[in-house]
């Protein structure tokens, strides 16, 4: 569809620090335009037909090496949430902010345990799996997480 090929959005970092996420656009330009910001859904129409190829193969989020480079983000660690909701979720769900003391990850234990967030239940299910992840953090769990993230992007023990 028209629009950039890459896609900038504020994401919440370690201690709070606002950065821009970067990743390949799998909407439609300006998508939030009407409703403001929402999560996506199954079968969004916002979601351009090469953005269900990217969202499925995770394709989608390989820029988002840039900022790992840039010292953003890590491979592993709790996925990056935009500010607008970090608020919210400070407010309804405790010790939401406890996952903001590591640097967010392009994969996590989260991702691999739990599906997408469609629900503020989804979010605490994922910040109980971010806490257990900032608790036993090692290069050994990350590897782990590593080896289940290409277990679930090859189809083996995909959700």
């Amino acid at each position: 569809s028209r629009g950039p090929v890459f896609f900038r959005q504020a994401r919440v970092g370690k201690n709070g620090v606002v950065f821009e996420i970067i990743k390949f656009r799998t909407m439609v330009d300006d998508a939030e335009s009407a409703t403001g910001p929402i999560w996506a859904r199954a079968n969004d129409p916002r979601i351009t037909s090469v953005g269900r190829f990217l969202r499925r193969s995770h394709f989608d989020e390989v820029p988002q090496l840039l900022n790992v480079i840039r010292g953003e983000m890590s491979l592993v660690g709790p996925r990056p949430e935009r500010p607008m909701f970090v608020e919210r979720f400070r407010k309804e769900i405790p010790n939401y902010e406890e996952r903001l003391r590591v640097k967010p990850g392009i994969t996590g234990l989260a991702q691999v345990c739990h599906k997408y967030d469609e629900t503020v239940k989804d979010v605490r299910r994922k910040l109980a799996y971010d806490l257990l992840y900032i608790q036993k953090m090692c290069l050994m769990v990350d590897m782990a997480i590593v080896f289940l993230t290409f277990r679930c992007l090859t189809g083996r023990g995909a959700r």
